[in-house]
Parts: C-alpha cells; sequence; structure tokens
C-alpha cells in the first residue's frame, strides 16, 4: 500500500508543538517501560500524534480548536477503531499540567490487551463450556 501521505507526516514532525515534544519526550526510544511509540505517523489515511502499533493504540492531544472540530474527530476516531485500534484523546491542558497522569493512562492502556476489531457474533464466538465438556 503507497503511503501517501509522507511528506506531510514528516512536514508534521519537524513542526511539532511545544506539548507534542514534551509527550514525545517520555514515549520516545521505549522509554514507557519498553513500548515503541511513534510519532506524526500515519494510519490508513490519517496521520496520528502518537501510535503503538504492537498495541494498537493511538494517542491524540487535543488544542482548543478541537472543541470546534467535535464532528472531524469522532468520524477519525471510529476510523481508526474500524482498523482495530483504540483512540485515547488528551487536551493540551491536561498534558501540561499532569503528565504523570497521562503516561499512567497510557501505560494501563497498552499493557491491557485491546479487543478484537471485528470480534464474531455471539454464536460463533466459543465462550462458555467446551464441546468436549457438554
Amino acid at each position: 500500500m503507497k503511503r501517501i501521505n509522507v511528506d506531510r507526516a514528516r512536514g508534521l514532525r519537524r513542526a511539532m508543538t511545544d506539548v507534542e515534544r514534551l509527550l514525545w519526550r517520555y514515549l520516545r526510544n521505549r522509554h514507557l517501560s519498553g513500548w515503541k511509540f511513534r510519532r506524526q505517523h500515519e494510519v490508513g489515511h490519517y496521520i496520528v500524534d502518537f501510535v503503538c502499533a504492537e498495541a494498537m493504540l493511538v494517542v491524540e492531544l487535543d488544542g482548543g480548536q478541537h472543541a470546534e472540530l467535535v464532528d472531524y474527530d469522532e468520524h477519525r476516531t471510529q476510523y481508526l477503531h474500524s482498523m482495530g485500534y483504540r483512540v485515547l484523546r488528551f487536551w493540551n491542558n491536561d498534558v501540561l499540567a499532569n503528565i504523570e497522569s497521562v503516561l499512567e493512562v497510557i501505560l494501563e492502556a497498552v499493557a491491557s490487551p485491546a479487543p478484537h476489531p471485528s470480534p464474531l457474533p455471539i454464536g460463533e464466538r466459543g465462550l462458555g463450556m467446551p464441546e468436549s465438556e457438554k
């Protein structure tokens, strides 16, 4: 699959906001309990702020402009969910005021198993007693 936003992602990495730089200091080089994060990375046709592909987790930082982009952000989140990603969103103020709590939430999310992106219908999940014990 051809990556269409490579140049744009590179530009965003060069022009990171102060809040993105702050969080990146804690996520880069596997600083967060060995989890690998990428910044300004293309996922589908979007560029996400941070992603841990192994945990299928996207971390988005929202500034004041996102108060006006609720519908766009919701559509984007639904798209990422359809691709199997979980999405965490933090307001810039939360990152600036309480980075430790933000990191704790991210660590809890990467450490917990992600649900399957398209679970089987109830009758096909294999829940309950194994066939041999029925």
